[in-house]
């Protein structure tokens, strides 16, 4: 889509969405299909990079908007899938969010077994889906990443090329507040088992979460190898320095009642920055492709 077509589209999705009209009829419609096939190929993401952002990202608050657009304007309906044999997959949802459109030609690989992906989010070339696990509306999914079982990617979360995101693991989606920035996870990042990367966190390229990892606004990242603690500014996100491998740990409570009884509290912590050694156990993972 052409640059003069993407900011008209923008400016009709402003107005819709500011108007909140009593009833939303066939144009109404149209435009929130023609947003929705800019979010398929990738011509409109709710975030993208920015080297003059202090984390190297900008929200497209147009393009949260018309997600949230989808969810007025849609009514729920019978989605259910007729299977082989007589069996049924009860499905029921927005009518604006069917299942996302794929075929052969897309080079997106889906492995047979229970994963959804809803419509309204890209899907790059090569990218692998192991079942089962669910890809939200507005979500973006990098050249060659792999989706493992029972992950999830929320709903406008930024998944950059080659990532692994591995056995349940959740990336939240940051949805709402429309300003705020959603989860960002740069190129070749490695996020373990078991990991939660939410409200908003950028994750820079190349870093690696250990199985376990949770990170939030309010977490701090404690960095043994700079000698630093890594927290979210009042109005930004946490950010993971590139090429950092962190892992659970904990931290002594101080005072009080919990350092009477000997507690300590979950923290992530920066353990090392990755290097060679690093590097060969992840290649591993091209062989999954």
């Amino acid at each position: 889509m052409q640059a003069e077509a993407l900011q008209a589209l923008q400016a009709e999705v402003e107005r819709l969405f500011a108007e909140r009209p009593d009833e939303y009829g066939d144009a109404h419609f149209d435009l929130f299909e023609r947003f929705k096939k800019a979010l398929d190929l990738g011509e409109a993401r709710a975030a993208e990079p920015d080297s003059e952002a202090p984390t190297g990202w900008r929200v497209n608050i147009w393009v949260k908007q018309g997600i949230l657009l989808g969810f007025r304007m849609g009514r729920i309906v019978d989605m259910t899938v007729e299977g082989q044999g007589g069996n049924r997959l009860p499905f029921f949802d927005k009518s604006t969010y069917p299942l996302r459109p794929l075929d052969p030609a897309a080079g997106v690989r889906i492995v047979p077994g229970g994963s959804s992906i809803r419509d309204g989010c890209y899907l790059g070339k090569g990218v692998v889906c192991m079942p089962p696990m669910f890809i939200n509306t507005g979500a973006w999914v990098d050249d060659g990443a792999l989706i493992d079982s029972h992950a999830l990617v929320g709903s406008c979360a930024q998944v950059g090329k080659r990532v692994h995101l591995s056995a349940a693991a959740q990336l939240g989606g940051v949805l709402e507040p429309v300003g705020a920035l959603p989860v960002i996870v740069e190129d070749d990042v490695l996020v373990g088992g078991n990991c939660g990367v939410y409200e908003g966190t950028v994750v820079k390229r190349r870093a690696v979460l250990a199985a376990g990892t949770v990170l939030t606004r309010s977490t701090p990242i404690y960095d043994l190898v700079h000698e630093t603690v890594h927290r979210a500014p009042e109005d930004g996100p946490l950010v993971v320095p590139e090429g950092a491998v962190v892992v659970p740990g904990s931290r002594a409570v101080a005072r009080g009642a919990g350092k009477d009884w000997g507690l300590s509290l979950y923290t992530p912590v920066i353990v090392k920055y990755r290097d060679a050694g690093t590097d060969e156990r992840v290649q591993l993972e091209d062989w999954l492709r």
